[in-house]
């Protein structure tokens, strides 16, 4: 026998045996992935768990309900109220004040205030000082301006409200009358 086909038939018998042995691999590694495919068996399991939530309050109430009630003032009157503002919410809270008055003879104008923090008894820093009409303390704008007073939840602060009547005031002003409402503004003070 020839060397040349006898080389050729062993290397015939070899490349054979080579793509059986690749088929019998490849036909495992596909039976395999097949049943693991197929058996999906896993223990789960499974939990929920809730939330709530709830808003706070901002409250903001001043008193008394009339702060002043002066009746036959003359020029060089003076008085004082001390008016007190409570936070009755659950949340800290920054507030300002305006005033608005009904004055159409020009009384208020006549007439000075001063705001202090602290009871008349003991006044502390004075907020404002001027006339009555638009007398103010810190800004209602939204936000923080700096001038805002701010009050922890069920905190009270005094403000002391001192006014006169010019000695000044001329006859123009006798048997006269008008009002001022001030008007108190809370904001919470959390992210604003």
């Amino acid at each position: 026998m020839d060397t040349y086909a006898f080389d050729d038939q062993t290397q015939n018998r070899r490349g054979k045996r080579r793509r059986a042995l690749l088929a019998i691999l490849l036909a495992s590694s596909l039976a395999t992935l097949g049943a693991g495919a197929m058996s999906l068996a896993v223990f789960t399991d499974a939990d929920a768990t809730d939330g709530a939530w709830s808003t706070g309050s901002i409250s903001l109430v001043a008193g008394p309900a009339t702060t002043f009630g002066a009746t036959n003032m003359y020029p060089g009157d003076e008085g004082e109220q001390t008016v007190t503002v409570l936070n009755d919410g659950d949340g800290e809270l920054r507030y300002a004040m305006t005033s608005t008055e009904t004055d159409p003879d020009g009384l208020l104008g006549e007439m000075t205030v001063e705001i202090s923090a602290g009871s008349c008894a003991a006044p502390g820093a004075v907020l404002y000082t001027g006339t009555f009409d638009g007398a103010f303390i810190g800004d209602v704008a939204q936000a923080d301006q700096g001038a805002d007073r701010v009050l922890a939840a069920g905190d009270t602060e005094s403000l002391c409200f001192a006014w006169d009547l010019s000695i000044d005031a001329g006859n123009a002003f006798q048997n006269v009358s008008a009002t001022s409402i001030f008007n108190f503004v809370g904001e919470q003070t959390a992210n604003n």
